[in-house]
């Protein structure tokens, strides 16, 4: 029998404005880097960090209840003019902070 996954946690938020700003560029660099670089990525990247600031400013810091709220909030989201949807940007902005705090995300490590 496989083992479950064991949830991930983020340290305490210091200062979830400059995490905020961090995971803006980092997610439009990543955006820009996957498929083509469109004007509507910068706007992605801003949503889904205003979502995982306010998130945090709660007092949240389970990536997995983090993810599934950038899922709810960026159903809202036009996604008409991109090829992404909210399920690949919270999958995005997992493997980006799974990757920040130095845990290999390849290969269901």
């Amino acid at each position: 029998m496989s083992e479950p996954i064991r949830p991930v946690a983020l340290p305490p938020a210091t200062d979830a404005q400059q995490e905020g700003e961090w995971l803006k560029q980092t997610l439009h660099r990543w955006l820009d880097a996957e498929f083509l670089p469109e004007p509507i990525n910068r706007q992605i990247a801003r949503r889904a960090a205003m979502v995982f600031v306010r998130q945090r400013l709660e007092g949240e810091n389970d990536l997995g209840s983090l993810v599934i709220a950038i899922v709810t909030e960026m159903q809202a989201f036009d996604f008409s003019q991109s090829f992404y949807s909210e399920f690949a940007i919270a999958n995005a902005v997992s493997d980006l902070l799974l990757q920040s705090l130095g845990i290999n995300t390849c290969c269901g490590q």
